[in-house]
C-alpha cells in the first residue's frame, strides 16, 4: 500500500522507507494518523483496510503518549 503513495507528495506517510528505518515522534504520528484514515477510507481491499486500521491504533497510542516514537523497521 505504501508503493501507491506519491513519494513527492506533502504527506509524511510517504517518508516510510521500505528498506531502511523510519521514526515518527508523537506529533508526526498524529499527522500520519489522518493520512492512514484517508487511505483506509479509499481502500477496497479488506486485508489492506484491516492493516491500515491496525496501524491507525498504533499511531493513536503514539500520538497520545508524549515523548513516544513509532519506529518502522525496514528490510
Amino acid at each position: 500500500m505504501l508503493s501507491k503513495l506519491d513519494r513527492h507528495g506533502s504527506g509524511k506517510l510517504c517518508w516510510v522507507d521500505p528498506y531502511g528505518d523510519t521514526l515518527f515522534n508523537e506529533q508526526e504520528a498524529q499527522v500520519v494518523r489522518h493520512e492512514v484514515a484517508a487511505l483506509a477510507h479509499k481502500s477496497a481491499d479488506d486485508r489492506e483496510k484491516a492493516a491500515l486500521l491496525d496501524l491507525a491504533e498504533i499511531l493513536d497510542a503514539c500520538a497520545a503518549t508524549p515523548g513516544s516514537y513509532l519506529w518502522f523497521m525496514g528490510d
